[in-house]
């Protein structure tokens, strides 16, 4: 009874070996979820059949025929290369960072600039008046002994005190360690003085500098009024420097140099401007330069904006360092300085001069899009004028920064920094060698100042356009005049060079805006690299996650296949037992058996699970069969 009931039927068996297979094959996908593919050639082949990449296919079907799979191999991988190096050229001009020019027209009520007006007379101030005029007379005998030319002079009480001839035996020492002199050509150098192949024009004028080594060097021009010119501007600057508030002296009349003056057909007055002095344009003043209100603009026209009236007379002037006779006039925005070398221009005596402006604003884009500077703070410059930021103004301060390192002393027309003087060759007698070498590696970009300073992001300029008609006409003179005389104390003998009229105003209420976006943002970036990859695969974004999956697939099988080298290396497999005969004709008995590894398993279900005929009613016949047996 117990080996019957141990025996299994046949179609029993056959269901559970199915359901064990259905368990096991369960099993097997579980376990897929983290299985990756077993060959290289696996993965490839899965990928070409189900990715949704236009030819990739092609790779698969058509591999029976050798022609065509290399073919398609061939086109697959070229377009792939095409397509890469059209990204290539996509990216390259993204980390360019282009930008596009934005041309904007607004209209609204305009801000008037800053006007700054210079005489063009440098001022004898009193404090060294009797130095100049000792400097005028070395300059007499001087042009007298290179050009036989006897400059007049005007009539000056020469006596003096013991201590201004002390000064003046001193600046004559100066004068003659620097003199003014003539060089021959450098064609002509080897020729004599007094041969008759040299004459006036073959000379060049200019003067020496030296430094404490007596190394010289001879600053030369070719011409001779600009050689006097700076010969004397040189020894300017030294007079003044010697003088510690010469800049800070106010000798300016207002009144004698600004006859008239109307801003939008309202008078001026003293709280709209600020007085300077400036070395070689003489007194300056600055209109509108946020001192008070300032000015706008209601309506555009010569008669809403600024109208002088000025005089042009040069009256105790120094004519070795003006040759010009007239006013000076410059447009900037507030806040800055106003560079007249630079950006003026001269207004010529007895013309009206109508300059109308149009205001243009530039914007740029900083970051990695340009090397603009928003205020400066990023400039390895220390700003040395109380301004904001301008690129020239960090050019001056470079340069005077430069001068203060090297020649121990400051230029006279730049600011002062903390704990440097003015040059003056009474303390530093070498400075005129060291600031003309100087100079020359500035022009040159040596020192590095034009790098340095990076233009602002930000700028404001005005875009001028002038006019000029004779004033005051000849009809109206007689009149204009005597109203002058009448109001100004207007007494100049020569009328007609001694005043002039400038008109100031904006031309239209317009005015400009230069921007700059970015030419080339990401998704400007996306969108072309989308447009490329349809372009050469027709394919979408889910296309790049199928080839991205398959990069991932191809680093993880590299990974598990040198990870069982890198252990099949390191353990040796174990021995196999030996096998006897009789082991091996129970296994061969036992093979054909469906099931045999889970031979115990099934037997422990069968006692288990009920039978059919557990399903039957129990009965006596079957009790009695059972007892029988």
């Amino acid at each position: 009874g117990s080996v019957k009931a141990g025996k299994m039927p046949e179609g029993e068996k056959m269901r559970q070996c199915k359901q064990d297979e259905e368990q096991q094959q369960k099993e097997e996908e579980r376990e897929g979820l983290i299985e990756f593919y077993s060959s290289y050639q696996e993965l490839f082949q899965f990928f070409c059949s189900n990715t949704t990449i236009h030819g990739a296919i092609r790779l698969v079907c058509s591999k029976k025929n050798k022609m065509k799979t290399a073919f398609w191999s061939v086109l697959f991988f070229l377009t792939f290369g095409l397509m890469y190096w059209q990204f290539g050229i996509l990216y390259r001009e993204y980390f360019s960072y282009p930008v596009n020019l934005n041309l904007n027209l607004n209209s609204d009520r305009l801000t008037f600039p800053a006007v700054t007006l210079c005489t063009l007379n440098p001022y004898r101030y009193s404090a060294i008046r009797k130095q100049l005029d000792k400097l005028d007379q070395i300059t007499h005998q001087t042009l007298l002994d290179l050009y036989d030319y006897n400059m007049s002079l005007p009539q000056r009480d020469w006596s003096s005190s013991s201590t201004q001839r002390r000064s003046s035996r001193s600046l004559l020492h100066h004068v003659q360690r620097h003199p003014l002199q003539r060089q021959k050509r450098d064609n002509l150098v080897n020729l004599p003085e007094n041969s008759p192949s040299v004459d006036k024009n073959d000379w060049k004028i200019g003067f020496v500098l030296c430094n404490e080594n007596n190394d010289c060097f001879h600053q030369a021009y070719s011409s001779g009024v600009d050689a006097v010119r700076e010969w004397y501007s040189f020894h300017y600057i030294n007079i003044l420097a010697q003088v510690p508030d010469a800049k800070a002296l106010d000798e300016s009349d207002f009144e004698n140099f600004i006859y008239a003056c109307r801003f939008n057909e309202a008078t001026c007055d003293k709280a709209n401007y600020t007085h300077f002095h400036h070395p070689l344009y003489g007194n300056c003043y600055t209109f509108n330069d946020n001192s008070s209100s300032v000015w706008t603009s209601s309506m555009p026209g010569i008669n809403n904006g600024l109208s002088l009236v000025v005089r042009t007379e040069q009256n105790d002037f120094i004519p070795l360092l003006s040759t010009v006779t007239g006013a000076r006039v410059m447009v900037h925005d507030q806040n800055e300085p106003a560079f007249m070398d630079d950006g003026g221009f001269n207004v010529r005596p007895g013309i009206e001069t109508s300059i109308s402006m149009r205001k243009e604003m530039t914007e740029r884009l900083g970051g990695s899009y340009s090397d603009c500077t928003e205020d400066g703070s990023d400039v390895p410059v220390q700003n040395l004028y109380s301004s904001r930021y301008t690129e020239q103004v960090c050019i001056r301060s470079c340069f005077q920064l430069n001068m203060v390192e090297r020649c121990g002393c400051a230029y006279y027309f730049y600011p002062l920094p903390g704990g440097a003087e003015y040059c003056d060759y009474t303390k530093h007698k070498a400075w005129g060698y060291c600031y003309y070498k100087l100079l020359a590696e500035f022009k040159a970009d040596v020192l590095g100042c034009f790098h340095k300073c990076r233009k602002p992001c930000k700028m404001t300029e005005y875009q001028l356009s002038a006019g000029y008609s004779r004033w005051p006409s000849a009809v109206s003179e007689d009149w204009v005049f005597y109203m002058l005389s009448q109001q100004n104390k207007y007494n100049i003998t020569s009328k007609r060079n001694g005043v002039a009229k400038v008109n100031i105003f904006f031309k239209e209420w317009n005015y400009k805006t230069n921007g700059e976006s970015p030419a080339f943002t990401v998704v400007t970036l996306l969108s072309q690299l989308g447009n490329q990859w349809s372009l050469w695969f027709g394919s979408s974004v889910l296309s790049v996650m199928e080839l991205a999956e398959l990069v991932l697939d191809f680093i993880a099988i590299t990974f598990i296949l040198g990870f069982r080298w890198f252990r099949s290396r390191q353990k040796l497999p174990p021995p196999i037992p030996a096998v006897n005969s009789q082991d091996n004709a129970a296994f061969q008995d036992e093979a054909p058996a469906l099931c045999a590894p889970h031979r115990f398993t099934v037997e422990a279900v069968v006692t288990t699970l009920p039978s059919y005929n557990s399903l039957e009613p129990r009965g006596p016949s079957r009790d009695g069969e059972e007892g029988h047996e």
